[in-house]
């Protein structure tokens, strides 16, 4: 009886943001937004979402676009870290 081993690519759950804080060392606060319908009115409304990503050389600054993605956690609040900056804030 042989056991085959397959190895799966997973993707991770990758999502792009504005910086809104880069205060601590390496770490980045990013704010996610996205468009719910209303269930009763079927009007868009603007949810968001704040989180903590990872940034190992602290290239970020307040009102850059960043995309990040899931990992393991480094720390209590930080489980995303950062893959790319889309683009520079002025």
């Amino acid at each position: 009886m042989t056991i085959e081993s397959t190895t799966e690519q997973t993707t991770k759950r990758a999502i792009q943001g504005r910086v809104i804080g880069a205060a601590g060392n390496k770490s980045i606060t990013v704010l996610v937004e996205r468009r719910v319908k209303h269930p009763l009115y079927k009007k868009y409304i603007r949810r968001s979402t704040k989180l903590h990503a990872h940034d190992e050389q602290n290239q970020c600054k307040a009102g850059d676009t960043v995309r990040i993605e899931a990992c393991r956690p480094i720390s209590k609040t930080k489980c995303w870290r950062l893959v790319e900056v889309v683009t520079r804030a002025v």
